[in-house]
């Protein structure tokens, strides 16, 4: 069955394509795909997909609105409980650099205080503003030097805990989950965690593929995501298997020193991009590189869960994968060097 999944569905779609390899467009789907219809004709490709006006319907997608008294509302359900906060120094903007940043205990009412006093300073004089608020902001003495410590610095809730069905103590938010739904396409899903991501400054996290498949579900705000399929991974250096940031690139893509990595010239001829807005839903299948860049006060849920593939894949089979994997590999590149060759045969004959 050939053609795109949105037309052989009765769907509506959009396609926006860069140069990509292997031909792997995003697809936009404007109508909702029944839980059948992403399990058997969606989820198996592993392309990306956007889902547009996904979650309009959750109580959060109005609750929660910065806009709307949505902070207060926050801060008044969740209250005083500790959560884990990412810190950066890279101010006005939090870069998710997993070498430039550290996770700290963070009272999830002093975020929001702080979430607060920058939507009320909304003419750019951040710094001169924070200061002068700094006495009358109801957090700890441990907090106040969190946030007006001698150098600028940026918080980012980044997956905290709504849900965790592996590890049912761990869910810090378990209050929160009231106010969303599962997504139509994963309602038939064994999911394996939803968690909460909240900014309070434009933010641009780290290059990264996460381990399981995602739906990624702006809430309030914005984001542009740059994704890159599991082909580009020679160009985009990944950190060693042995260290704990394995799935990250060691690559800074805005300007990456292309004498340490010369590949990553071509590293634009791999991505694409995709703006969502609030209500929207972004699929991002496991193994897929992806940048996020958030607007400040941007709030957004992701539902984690295994895929078939992985979920398949028999321990005692793993060294039989693994060579079936470098066989292809091998094939491919083989062809590819055959082909070459072949062009440049033509050419000195020609």
């Amino acid at each position: 069955m050939s053609g795109p999944v949105s037309a052989r569905i009765g769907f509506r779609s959009t396609t926006s394509v860069t140069m990509v390899e292997e031909n792997l467009p995003i697809h936009t789907f404007t109508e909702i795909p029944s839980p059948e219809i992403f399990s058997s004709q969606i989820e198996p490709k592993n392309i990306p997909a956007v889902f547009k006006g996904c979650i309009k319907h959750w109580k959060a997608f109005s609750k929660w609105n910065p806009s709307d008294g949505g902070l207060i509302y926050l801060q008044e359900r969740v209250g005083s409980v500790v959560v884990e906060a990412m810190r950066s120094r890279s101010a006005p903007v939090f870069y998710g650099d997993i070498r430039g940043h550290e996770r700290v205990p963070l009272q999830f009412s002093t975020f929001i205080e702080y979430c607060l006093c920058l939507l009320e300073n909304r003419d750019g004089r951040r710094d001169a503003f924070l200061e002068s608020q700094k006495h009358s902001l109801a957090v700890s003495d441990t907090d106040q030097a969190l946030l007006f410590g001698e150098a600028p610095q940026q918080f980012y809730l980044a997956q905290v805990p709504i849900l965790n069905f592996e590890n049912k103590e761990h869910k810090q938010l378990e209050c929160l989950g009231e106010d969303i739904q599962t997504p139509v396409p994963l309602e038939t899903k064994s999911l394996a965690s939803v968690n909460l991501w909240m900014n309070n400054m434009k933010s641009r996290s780290s290059t990264h593929y996460d381990p399981h498949h995602n739906l990624l579900c702006i809430v309030s705000g914005c984001k542009e995501v740059t994704l890159w399929p599991p082909s580009a991974t020679p160009y985009l250096y990944p950190l060693p298997l042995y260290g704990e940031a394995s799935n990250h690139s060691s690559v800074t893509l805005e300007e990456p020193n292309l004498s340490v990595y010369p590949r990553a010239a071509c590293l634009n001829g791999f991505s694409q991009k995709v703006v969502l807005h609030a209500g929207d839903a972004l699929f991002i299948p496991e193994g897929w590189f992806h940048q996020v860049d958030s607007e400040a006060l941007t709030i957004a849920v992701n539902f984690w869960w295994r895929s078939m593939t992985i979920s398949g894949m028999l321990e005692h089979m793993d060294a039989y994968y693994l060579r079936r994997i470098l066989k292809r590999l091998i094939d491919k590149e083989m062809g590819r060097i055959r082909c070459c060759i072949f062009l440049q045969v033509v050419w000195i004959k020609l």
